[in-house]
């Protein structure tokens, strides 16, 4: 099976961001600009791209101009799309942007029947369920502090009895912080899920990468390590290939500015 590496694109207010544990108060801005750091992926060999509007996630204005432009502006890039889509109207629009496939969480989670209908409509090979975990606990609404869901095991069973054969699993606790994937957790859905498993949180390395991929994943989402400057996306690339390539593609610098911190005013 393929191994698809998915580089993560976090939009917020118009920039290009990182947060530590799903915190909007631990932000950090990476680039003013999507579109450049799309392009940068793209022409270091990512086929497929990962983008999130945080707006969104969060309930506020979203970013749906923006993510529509990337999608046109590189319609040769799979793109994987999600965050504050919660309609069954905003699954379409982005699938009409030319969006490959829809990540839904928190509507999923809170409606049952509306993960049955957009399953149904769309079909299970194009909409991934988000399952974002914390405390045990599958959880969506932005991650916000307070904000709880059921049980991870309760949460799966939900999404496979609706048609789900694709989840997006994100260990909260560990994203952003690059040490590591949970790896416990990413074996116990695979075994649990009986369809595909795209790992989120805490890979750092190649070897991150072979692990998950190991766990019995099929892909994985990579962000902060790729920001910087750990894992260029031709060396992440480059070690889950078929057959493995040497790791003699060298790391890329951070670009010149990035990894601009927002702890002081945590909002624009």
């Amino acid at each position: 099976m393929s191994f698809e590496l998915l580089p993560a694109i976090d939009i917020r207010h118009g920039r290009v961001v990182r947060l530590r544990q799903g915190d909007f108060d631990r932000e950090t801005t990476f680039s003013g600009s999507p579109l450049e750091t799309a392009r940068r992926m793209v022409g270091e060999g990512a086929r497929w791209l990962h983008v999130v509007d945080l707006d969104g996630a969060k309930g506020e204005t979203p970013q749906t101009q923006i993510v529509e432009d990337l999608i046109a502006s590189l319609p040769d890039v799979d793109w994987q799309v999600g965050g504050g889509l919660r309609t069954e109207q905003a699954v379409a629009d982005m699938f009409s942007a030319g969006a490959s496939r829809v990540v839904a969480g928190t509507a999923l989670l809170n409606e049952p029947e509306f993960a049955r209908a957009i399953c149904a409509h769309h079909g299970p090979d194009r909409i991934v369920a988000a399952v974002d975990v914390r405390d045990g606990r599958a959880i969506g609404d932005g991650w916000l502090p307070g904000t709880t869901g059921p049980a991870v095991d309760d949460a799966v069973e939900m999404l496979l009895r609706a048609g789900f054969t694709q989840f997006a699993v994100t260990a909260i606790d560990r994203d952003g912080l690059l040490e590591g994937p949970d790896l416990d957790l990413l074996t116990r859905i695979v075994a649990k899920a009986n369809g595909t498993v795209i790992a989120s949180g805490g890979i750092r390395s190649g070897a991150d990468l072979v692990a998950v991929r190991k766990a019995g994943c099929s892909g994985a989402i990579v962000g902060r390590a790729i920001y910087e400057g750990r894992l260029s996306v031709a060396a992440a690339l480059a070690s889950v290939a078929d057959p493995p390539i040497p790791a003699t593609v060298p790391e890329v610098p951070a670009p010149a500015g990035a990894g601009v911190r927002k702890d002081e005013p945590a909002r624009d």
